[in-house]
């Protein structure tokens, strides 16, 4: 491809960066909940389990509200839509400060998930897409490393935050934070992507058979293995504080691990972006996914601290790549025009996988007192998704025979 025919500028980078830090804020807000579980629980009662399901709905409603946020922006603009999202987060954690077990379900699901990251997360991974073509990997790896941003930053501010002014007051304040970041990036920085031209337009139409499938067939399979896949992916980071507590371990180190395994995941990602545009997303969501599964085993492997360190940054140099990488699977085999609800369709699958997997662990542990079973449970579901994953490559394979 020559620079005639490619839509990235310097400004495709400014959009990118500008993107990371709106979702390294955005992904801050249900870690209030994670790195607070416990003083959640003991201030609410019912266990582990109601906050752990206020973590799912979050997940759950960024998935949901992604598809519906998605053609929203296709129809209003990435910009009005990103606004809205700062102001929904802002308005979620307000009502989820109320300290009621219905306000916390509710700001979580509706405020940070629905409206908040769903406006954020997966339309604004589309609309970056549309500002790349001969970097996409790379460029996807950077702007949904925003979870990670936020992984690495926001546990030792909120740890120590909760300890100091408890859990709501760190939610209101990081509520009017964010959204005022969020919102004024969103007026200065956002406007209205680039569509491919050249020979860029042409390499993928509508309605053209994808890995030998019907295009919805295709994408459903793709998305069934993304929700398997986060199954596991959303254990450990939902619930390393807690089960560092479960183990002896003070909670200022457990958010510690917790920044380490994210921030490993954020370094290990930019690798896994630059390998997908070499070897194609299948393959690298193949590869990590491999790389998950061993890490799980980790968790099983060693209970004491500094052990648990280095689980954690294994981990996360595994799983780092798997999400952009489904991702830029779509976006290589389905037309650009289709990005806006085919990008945010995939993600609602692995966000709800997500959602699942962080309130299995939650349940397996309430049922058993530990989460040994938890991790097990996941290893068994990302098997499950390597042996899909694996059938797609061979399809892969088999159409770009001669």
């Amino acid at each position: 491809m020559t620079d005639a025919d490619s839509v990235e500028t310097r400004q495709s980078w400014i959009i990118a960066i500008t993107a990371v830090t709106m979702l390294a804020l955005a992904a801050g807000a249900p870690l209030t909940v994670v790195i607070g579980l416990v003083p959640i629980s003991e201030t609410l009662g019912g266990g582990r389990s109601l906050p752990s399901l206020a973590t799912s709905l979050a997940y759950l409603g960024t998935g949901v509200g992604g598809v519906m946020c998605g053609l929203l922006a296709a129809r209003f603009g990435q910009r009005v839509v990103a606004m809205m999202g700062g102001a929904a987060i802002l308005g979620g954690l307000a009502l989820a400060s109320l300290g009621q077990g219905w306000s916390l379900l509710a700001g979580l699901g509706l405020g940070v998930g629905l409206f908040g990251n769903g406006a954020l997360f997966a339309p604004m991974v589309a609309y970056v897409s549309l500002w790349f073509d001969r970097r996409r990997g790379t460029a996807l790896a950077l702007v949904s490393s925003g979870q990670y941003v936020a992984g690495f930053v926001w546990p030792f501010v909120f740890e120590r935050s909760i300890a100091a002014y408890g859990w709501q007051a760190t939610m209101l304040a990081y509520g009017v934070f964010a959204a005022t970041v969020v919102i004024t990036l969103a007026v200065l920085v956002v406007r209205p992507a680039p569509m491919p031209t050249g020979t860029a337009a042409m390499r993928v139409v509508p309605g053209q058979r994808v890995l030998g499938m019907a295009p919805n067939a295709a994408q459903a399979l793709l998305a069934i293995a993304s929700f398997l896949c986060c199954v596991p992916m959303a254990m450990p980071a939902a619930h390393l504080v807690a089960f560092c507590g479960d183990l002896g371990i003070a909670a200022s180190r457990g958010a510690a691990m917790l920044s380490v395994l994210l921030l490993s995941a954020f370094v290990a990602r930019q690798f896994w972006g630059w390998l997908s545009d070499r070897i194609g997303g299948l393959w690298t969501v193949f590869a990590g996914s491999c790389a998950q599964v061993a890490g799980m085993l980790g968790f099983l492997a060693t209970q004491d601290e500094a052990g648990l360190f280095f689980v954690a940054a294994a981990y996360g140099l595994g799983f780092g790549g798997i999400i952009p990488a489904y991702v830029l699977t779509v976006r290589e085999k389905f037309p650009a025009i289709e990005a806006s609800w085919r990008v945010p369709a995939l993600l609602f699958l692995s966000l709800s996988g997500m959602a699942f997997g962080a309130w299995l662990a939650g349940a397996i542990y309430d049922a058993v007192g530990f989460y040994a079973a938890a991790w097990w449970a996941g290893i068994a579901v990302n098997i499950v998704q390597l042996a899909l994953v694996g059938f797609l490559i061979q399809r892969q394979r088999a159409v770009s025979r001669p």
